[in-house]
């Protein structure tokens, strides 16, 4: 039986019927969202983002998605549990959010809209409903950090595949160096690999979420692995080098990673120490994921260990982030954010080492915090000897 990525209506209407319950603490009568990761997540509806605006509008009895006409049949097909309303275009005759306001009439109440809606929009809506105040709010952001349970089957597939992707690029690596072949460049790697999560998803899944970055990610080699973020380019990776797999993809919208580091050919004894301390301190890292703990204090446990052995110079980031429908997404798994692990959330644990002259040592894995302890999603292998090709 084929893999569902689709959740179903009844889902997405616990969702909004737990937002509506939020709203009423907080004295929202209307919530406006207008990001493509808030609207997938009430909805379940994906589209191409421009400048014309699409937005779900929540009230306490109703759900509205407010479109340009374009994209009418589009979101009719997608889902059925909002009222359209539809504008002809932007910025238009008839305004987008003028059009919103002969739907929803005279509202005097406050609306609420996420910290990261633009301030010019937010005065469009203000213009549209001048009798409202409006009031940024993290209500829906701090929604998504616990999971539901259908969302936690997605990321568990996400993670599954991502751990292939890392798994198929080792592979063509390794048959390189074992027959002579020439080696496929960084561009040809990350290719490869997203064509493999593509074609798994194609042969296994039914009825594919297409999103933004549906997979993807970062390979880069020798010592441009000691950049945090080396963007793949035409170098061939040779026997000596090391090579950071940075990969993951996202089912139902639903994101997951998995990040390796590998040594071409026998690691020499700088390798070999780099590697051990950044693979140690991502376990540390790890197990600092429980829930009633804070997300600095899971931060400081791995940044401890490096200040501890001298290497805290060659780790320029957090330990992690969280994931949920984007890639990076709240919790912040870092000495400045003091949000409290609870069970349902997902966090990368992923403190690295970039020594210059040498390269780059990550490892990464995609952790649910549970009632247990820390939940690793992905498995692709860690040891030394485990990671060497060649």
């Amino acid at each position: 039986m084929a893999f569902n990525q689709r959740l179903s209506a009844e889902f997405y209407a616990r969702v909004q019927r737990d937002l509506r319950t939020k709203m009423d603490r907080e004295g929202l009568d209307i919530l406006v969202l207008d990001s493509n990761d808030d609207i997938l997540y009430t909805t379940g509806f994906t589209h191409y983002t421009t400048e014309r605006p699409v937005c779900v509008v929540l009230t306490q009895t109703s759900t509205y998605l407010l479109i340009p006409e374009l994209e009418r049949h589009h979101a009719s097909s997608q889902y059925d549990g909002a009222e359209l309303v539809v504008y002809f275009e932007f910025p238009g005759r008839d305004p987008a959010f003028v059009v919103l306001a002969r739907t929803l009439g005279n509202l005097t109440g406050t609306i609420g809209h996420s910290f990261g809606m633009a301030n010019g929009r937010v005065s469009h809506i203000q213009d549209a409903f001048p009798n409202a105040r409006t009031k940024a709010t993290v209500l829906v952001s701090t929604q998504r950090q616990i999971k539901y349970a259908e969302e936690l089957v997605l990321h568990r597939e996400a993670a599954r595949i991502s751990d292939n992707m890392v798994n198929a690029g080792a592979e063509l690596i390794s048959d390189a160096l074992r027959t002579g072949k020439t080696m496929p460049s960084e561009i040809e790697i990350e290719g490869f690999v997203i064509r493999n999560a593509l074609d798994t998803m194609q042969s296994e899944h039914d009825d594919i979420m297409y999103v933004a970055t549906l997979a993807g990610g970062l390979v880069y080699s020798g010592l441009r692995s000691s950049l945090p973020h080396g963007m793949p380019s035409k170098h061939r990776p040779q026997r000596g080098e090391s090579m950071i797999l940075s990969l993951g993809c996202r089912v139902g919208g639903r994101a997951a990673e998995s990040e390796r580091t590998f040594i071409l050919g026998e690691p020499s004894a700088e390798q070999e120490k780099f590697y051990t301390l950044a693979q140690t301190a991502q376990a540390v890292g790890t197990a600092g994921l429980v829930a009633g703990q804070t997300c600095s204090t899971a931060d400081d446990s791995a940044l401890d260990f490096y200040r501890e052995n001298n290497v805290f110079q060659f780790c320029p980031h957090r330990v992690g982030h969280g994931m949920g429908v984007q890639f990076h997404e709240p919790p912040w798994v870092e000495g400045g954010d003091e949000t409290i692990l609870q069970a349902g959330m997902i966090c990368s644990s992923e403190p690295a080492l970039y020594v210059p002259d040498l390269g780059g040592f990550r490892l990464a894995d995609t952790v649910l915090v549970t009632e247990n302890g820390p939940e690793s999603l992905t498995h692709y292998p860690r040891k030394l000897e485990e990671i060497i090709l060649g």
